[in-house]
């Protein structure tokens, strides 16, 4: 025999201060003021499925097979009920309600086709005569699904599911709780249940559920520095080094490859940074990267002997020795010799030579004026004439006139050193009304640095 039982339990009714409740199956009747049976075969809309049969029973129903009323069955008696004593709790004792005849006939139960049984439907008669529960779900005599879990009722069973399932159709279907949020993160979906995870840089809470933050920088990930986000780290470099590809190594920046400019001569990368060096002769200036001219001959630091003169220029010196004047000149001071007029020997020789000396940076930018003569001594009708006697093989000068009685030397072409040039300038007098013509020089020599500073 199958069958299918929903919601059948025992009738008891309470009387709470001024209000009355039921259990379920059963309905309170204020006229008999006691809970009576609700026929849910009449009440509800197609309680049963299929070829199942509704039958009402005393505080729910049963869904029984059509071919089960071919039975014989036999009508018991309708229950009478006891007197009903409900406490109140307003007067301190209990208020006494008389018994009540039965309202209608009582509700027809199909009895198992044995006199000697007279107990209804999910009951059976016991040793001692009374009837007892039949537990449909350890006898297996249910109709519970695979997929359903049985629930054993008094006089019957329920068929629900699992934790983590619901009932869909008659059948129990997984919930998928990943819809529903139950994760913060990461929800994957099990049969009957889920399992939350976190995604990187997070640590799942004892409550399996939310995610914590997992503060990287505690483990030290990082060469330099550390900053922690939501979720993950971020590094950063001091100064003078970048971050690697890695993300965690901090490499040193070659500053030197950046620009030819860090530097007046030489860039030297250091670790997180950069130094600048000068060539023998320089120094380093105060901002770091331009070289500056040491003066040998001021600090001392020269081989020049007490007989000498100590010539400082650009990234080195030279010691002069003592003007000798050659024959037929004299001397006629520290840097000036003169061929006197006197003298036979003396005819179509300059009557002075006066020594000078000059640096130049190699590489100078060009035109460029770096030498200045001018007559000391004017003659009234005299005219000067100025001119570059020798020395410009390499056409590297030439004079400008600047008045009647002066003259600028030019450079016309940039000059690479380290070189020493010796030019001799001439200046011409010409004074046509004594008909007199002599002349001048200036040797001047030019030390070239090796370096265009």
């Amino acid at each position: 025999m199958s069958f299918e039982v929903r919601g059948l339990s025992s009738s008891a009714c309470e009387r709470l201060v001024h209000l009355t409740r039921c259990t379920e199956g059963f309905a309170y009747d204020r006229r008999a003021r006691r809970c009576i049976d609700v026929d849910e075969c009449r009440t509800l809309p197609d309680p049963c499925r299929g070829d199942m049969q509704c039958v009402n029973q005393n505080g729910g129903y049963l869904c029984l097979p059509r071919t089960l009323y071919s039975q014989s069955y036999a009508r018991p008696e309708q229950p009478s009920y006891p007197e009903a004593s409900y406490p109140d709790t307003s007067v301190g004792f209990p208020e006494q309600f008389p018994p009540q005849p039965p309202i209608g006939p009582g509700p027809s139960y199909p009895i198992v086709s044995r006199p000697s049984a007279p107990c209804v439907l999910g009951y059976t008669l016991g040793e001692d005569g009374a009837c007892v529960d039949i537990d449909e779900c350890e006898t297996e005599s249910h109709q519970c699904n695979p997929t359903q879990v049985c629930i054993n009722t008094a006089g019957g069973y329920t068929c629900s599911c699992t934790e983590g399932y619901w009932l869909v159709g008659g059948q129990c279907q997984d919930i998928d709780e990943c819809r529903y949020g139950y994760c913060q993160q990461l929800c994957a979906n099990l049969p009957g249940s889920y399992s939350c995870s976190c995604n990187p840089g997070f640590n799942l809470n004892t409550d399996s559920r939310t995610c914590q933050d997992i503060d990287e920088c505690e483990t030290n990930p990082c060469t330099h520095g550390c900053l922690n986000t939501y979720g993950t780290f971020m590094c950063n470099c001091d100064e003078g080094f970048e971050l690697a590809a890695d993300g965690t190594t901090c490499i040193d920046l070659d500053e030197c490859s950046f620009s030819d400019f860090l530097c007046q001569h030489t860039c030297v990368n250091t670790p997180g940074s950069f130094s600048c060096v000068c060539p023998p002769g320089y120094y380093v200036f105060e901002d770091g990267r331009s070289c500056e001219d040491l003066n040998e001959c001021e600090s001392g630091n020269n081989t020049c002997t007490t007989a000498q003169v100590c010539f400082n220029f650009q990234g080195g010196y030279t010691c002069l020795d003592p003007l000798i004047c050659q024959p037929p000149y004299i001397e006629l001071s520290d840097n000036q010799c003169m061929c006197s007029a006197e003298n036979p020997a003396c005819r179509d020789r300059p009557f002075t030579i006066l020594y000078r000396h000059m640096d130049l940076s190699s590489g100078r930018s060009v035109p460029a004026d770096i030498f200045q003569m001018q007559a000391t001594t004017r003659y009234p009708g005299a005219f000067y004439i100025f001119q570059i006697k020798s020395g410009n093989e390499g056409r590297e000068f030439y004079m400008r006139q600047t008045s009647n009685v002066s003259a600028t030397l030019v450079l016309a072409r940039p000059i690479r050193g380290p070189k020493t040039i010796i030019l001799d300038l001439e200046m011409v007098t010409v004074n046509n009304v004594i008909n007199f013509r002599g002349s001048s020089i200036i040797r001047l020599t030019i030390f070239v640095s090796e370096h265009p500073f």
